[in-house]
């Protein structure tokens, strides 16, 4: 695979404008486009609107206008060759003229593929697999999840002591860690299409688990809230029923009935925000593809762990974790990591539940 350095800057800018719109896109993927002109100029940038909107190549393509001709299109996604709420964006870059199409991961989906193939038969230079790894864990990640599984991604974000608690043994939990992890998990919630947790914590934080900006105010648009209670015991006047934002409760069995719940709603990411029965019940299940953890330099001793049984009896059998970032939010630091390995069942990619991007 060969790219020039501006087509390799314009991909890290396509990723980054994938990044900016996740949460929004679902169940379409969240893609990024940048065009450059014949001389290797950025002129033109897009990302995925909210379905029924524009793709990416094609807004970039509207800000270039004739400066795309003889150009190269720089997408994380293959463009699609089918119709679907709107039109192919493989058939757009072949009426702009466009020369070259650089992109990061190819068409899982039988519905959307063939645009690669499309192109190349009008004679398009095409190169796949331009730093796909890196769009993969990217704004990508939770719509192939979605592809792949059949199910939505899902996020365990906890916050912790060093010494592993969640919780004090008089059982408060508020506040662990700062204004800076706190206002970072209003961020994250915002990426993701459901915020889940147990009856368990629904009972004792009563949270209301809305995104909220840096002025504290609700954000225009809020994740479901969905809140696993099978013996009803959430209360009416529990916070997560009121109308700042759309509510599920839901009383499936276990996770995986759960997600297939979330599944055909559209969702594709799911932010896991229980305590650590719940967390434990997905991890054990292999349905965890990410962990964001938000650790204080705090020591309690005793209290709640960030994790219950997983039932591993052997260190050769730890859950072991890559760590693929490290970032200081004021007095604490979040770590990011990916489980490097699963338990649960994958399940073969078709184009059921899956909508095409490009």
């Amino acid at each position: 695979m060969t790219a020039t350095a501006a087509e390799l800057a314009a991909m890290a800018r396509a990723r980054e404008l994938g990044l900016a719109v996740l949460g929004t896109t679902s169940p379409n993927p969240a893609v990024g486009a940048v065009l450059l002109a014949a001389d290797g100029t950025p002129v033109g940038e897009g990302a995925t609107a909210p379905p029924g909107g524009l793709h990416a190549e094609v807004q970039a393509l509207a800000q270039a206008g004739e400066r795309a001709r003889g150009g190269t299109a720089v997408v994380t996604l293959e463009p699609c060759a089918h119709t679907g709420r709107t039109g192919p964006c493989a058939e757009a870059l072949v009426a702009a003229g466009v020369a070259r199409v650089v992109v990061a991961v190819p068409e899982p989906t039988q519905l959307a593929g063939g645009g690669a193939a499309r192109l190349r038969a009008v004679g398009v230079d095409v190169e796949l697999g331009v730093e796909q790894q890196a769009a993969e864990e990217g704004a990508l990640g939770a719509w192939l999840t979605g592809v792949r599984e059949g199910r939505p991604a899902v996020v365990w974000k906890v916050a912790g002591t060093l010494d592993g608690r969640v919780a004090a043994a008089d059982g408060s939990s508020r506040w662990v860690t700062g204004p800076e992890a706190r206002a970072a998990v209003h961020r994250l919630r915002a990426t993701c299409d459901a915020v889940v947790v147990g009856s368990g914590t629904a009972l004792t934080d009563d949270p209301q688990l809305t995104v909220r900006d840096a002025d504290g105010r609700d954000a225009p648009r809020q994740p479901l809230r969905v809140v696993l209670d099978r013996r009803g015991r959430l209360p009416a006047t529990a916070r997560v029923l009121d109308d700042a934002a759309p509510t599920l409760i839901s009383a499936a069995p276990g996770p995986r009935e759960l997600l297939d719940e979330l599944f055909a709603r559209d969702v594709r990411r799911v932010l896991l925000e229980g305590g650590p029965t719940l967390a434990a019940a997905f991890l054990r299940a292999g349905l965890v593809d990410e962990v964001v953890v938000h650790l204080a330099p705090k020591l309690l001793g005793a209290g709640a762990p960030l994790v219950d049984d997983l039932g591993i009896t052997g260190i050769g059998d730890a859950l072991t974790l890559r760590v693929t970032g490290l970032t200081r939010l004021g007095g604490d630091v979040e770590i990011r990591l990916r489980p490097t390995r699963h338990t649960g069942v994958r399940r073969v990619a078709d184009s059921h539940g899956a909508t095409g991007g490009g």
